[in-house]
């Protein structure tokens, strides 16, 4: 089988992994396997350190990578995407858990878990919703600017609120709060702890930045960004592990560590069904789903078009919320895409989704048999590994080319920015998500309208202000670059009138629609009225390069009928039929 599979074709399947087996061979398993076993490497210290981010035992990072990464291998479109824990998705687990986790009496992250448990199991099922109405595009909310701004903020919060792991202070906060109380915090740091976790993120720094260049003066001919090189954390944790072990650390110097975890498979049941709880977790879980969905297509789409192919959104809708679903049952927390471990499966060769279920066997193996070691990993070498995560998922050179091209795009970026750092990620994020809906409102309402001319003998038209043209003193011709609808059918009439005024010798006033794709019933009313009211003023509408779309919604409506003038069918044909010398002007209807 090839790398790409079939140029630009998007799998529609429900088990596109049977699309992608079709040919599979012994090199393409053998390509599989070692991308799965270093991805599933990877993984093990990330999915703990994410785990611990959330607020949730290290157990249940790990079984986030096993039901979850074998049904979205199963249902996913995506050959490299690796679903998982993500740090994203852990701090708005962890916001979660600190809001409504005092609600509960238990102990040992009962309630921690019974919140995540529902938040998986709500995100999936409205992800699986929105492809059953196939409503999918309502994740399109969630702009560009607003997801970059939302993410580099959180991974903001994430890397001060790891500072005091790192260091071995008392931790605490949310939000700013996780920011101004780092001073205080740092005042009561642990002088091993501290060496421990300051050492780490030293190394981890240094492998990230110069991991090639020290390989190369061993004797290893390892590029920069090579996928050998990204299992620092994991030489981290194994190195921080040992001198906990060797040196008694955590009896001797108070350096706090991971503890016991269970051995084995994860219990399958459903978190206390308690509709108060349900209820007010909605808002959290559509918000994960939402930036889960978003950020799990980009990644995926990223990566598939680096070979060629593309993926199905309805399908990812689908296999992420399966994924979901699935980690809500299994004592796990909400899954995404990761891009660094995608990244590094793209890198290493995979070929289909099988690297996947390898790397899911990996960590199963590493449930039955690793963890009595796991018991020695420091909490400050998973705070290290984090801080690092993050720093690969701070975007800002999408920022600085979002302030060079769209100044008001930009200025929501850096609100939603802002908000999330003072007000939290989900308030945060729905001031984003306002903003930039008040945005696309406020540019709807102020649609453009152009004044056109003949281009010579082309039989184009074109901007009298950009072109040389030729126009005509009675005939004005105004090309509409929007759709017409609700939210900007009067300020269309408006700024129609004005140009009117402009234009005082004007008996026909020419629309061109060949930007015009979709126009509502305001539209259309609006469109008879300015009829109406030019014909007082002996002044003839006319459209132009009306779509076929736009044409039978007019047709339906009888808009033909209230025009004074015709329908042409280009406006280098409308202007040649209404000479100036001809001045029929109609009579008011």
């Amino acid at each position: 089988m090839t790398d790409g599979g079939p140029p630009l074709a998007p799998r529609r399947s429900w088990l596109p992994l049977l699309e992608s087996l079709r040919g599979y061979g012994r090199e393409d398993f053998t390509a599989d396997a070692i991308a799965g076993t270093i991805v599933g490497i990877v993984t093990l210290p990330q999915a703990i350190a994410y785990a611990v981010l959330a607020g949730l035992p290290p157990e249940a990072g790990l079984y986030a990578c096993l039901a979850p990464l074998v049904l979205y291998a199963l249902l996913g479109s995506s050959r490299h995407l690796m679903v998982g824990p993500v740090a994203v998705a852990a701090l708005m687990v962890a916001a979660a858990i600190s809001t409504y986790g005092p609600r509960f009496d238990t102990e040992n992250h009962g309630a921690a878990l019974d919140i995540a448990a529902v938040i998986c199991i709500e995100a999936g099922a409205m992800l699986v919703l929105l492809r059953m109405l196939q409503l999918g595009g309502l994740v399109n909310l969630l702009s560009h600017p607003v997801i970059v701004g939302f993410v580099n903020a959180a991974a903001v919060l994430i890397f001060f609120g790891q500072i005091p792991l790192l260091l071995g202070a008392p931790g605490g906060g949310t939000g700013f709060a996780v920011i101004t109380s780092l001073p205080d915090q740092i005042a009561e740091l642990n002088p091993a702890t501290a060496s421990l976790g300051i050492g780490t993120l030293i190394l981890l720094l240094g492998l990230q930045f110069r991991g090639g260049a020290w390989c190369r003066k061993l004797g290893f001919d390892l590029p920069d960004g090579h996928p050998v090189l990204r299992l620092g954390p994991l030489v981290a944790t194994l190195a921080g592990g040992a001198c906990v072990a060797v040196f008694n650390l955590d009896d001797e110097a108070r350096v706090a560590v991971v503890g016991a975890v269970p051995a084995g498979l994860p219990a399958i049941g459903l978190p206390p069904l308690q509709s108060a709880l349900w209820i007010d977790l909605l808002p959290v879980s559509a918000l994960i789903a939402v930036v889960a969905y978003v950020e799990s297509y980009s990644i995926g789409t990223t990566l598939a078009t680096r070979i060629g192919t593309r993926l199905n959104a309805n399908q990812e809708l689908v296999a992420l919320g399966a994924a979901n679903l699935a980690a809500g049952i299994t004592g796990a927390y909400p899954v995404a895409g990761s891009f660094s471990r995608s990244s590094i499966a793209f890198q290493t060769g995979a070929r289909t989704q099988v690297s996947g279920l390898i790397s899911a066997a990996l960590i199963l193996l590493a449930l039955l048999l690793l963890m009595p070691l796991v018991a020695w990993i420091p909490h400050t070498v998973l705070a290290a590994i984090i801080m690092v995560s993050v720093l690969g998922i701070i975007d800002t050179h999408s920022a600085r080319k979002h302030w060079r091209g769209h100044r008001d795009e930009s200025a929501t970026e850096i609100a939603t920015f802002l908000a999330v750092i003072v007000a939290g990620v989900e308030l945060g994020l729905l001031t984003g998500v306002a903003l930039a809906l008040a945005l696309f409102v406020r540019q709807s309402s102020r649609p453009r309208l152009i004044v056109v001319g003949q281009v010579g003998d082309t039989g184009q038209v074109r901007s009298v202000r950009r072109y040389e043209v030729v126009t005509h003193a009675r005939v004005l011709a105004v090309r509409i670059d929007e759709n017409i609808f609700f939210a900007n059918a009067n300020p269309i009439e408006q700024r129609l009138l004005t140009l009117i005024g402009q234009h005082p010798d004007t008996r026909h006033l020419v629309l061109v629609c060949s930007a015009v794709n979709r126009i509502d019933v305001t539209g259309i009313e609006m469109l008879a009225r300015v009829s109406r009211n030019l014909a007082a003023a002996r002044i003839i509408l006319h459209l132009t390069d009306v779509k076929a779309q736009v044409l039978r919604q007019i047709e339906a409506a009888d808009l033909p009928r209230a025009l004074t003038g015709q329908i042409f069918f280009s406006a280098d044909q409308a202007l040649r039929a209404l000479d100036p010398g001809v001045t029929a002007d109609p009579a008011p209807r």
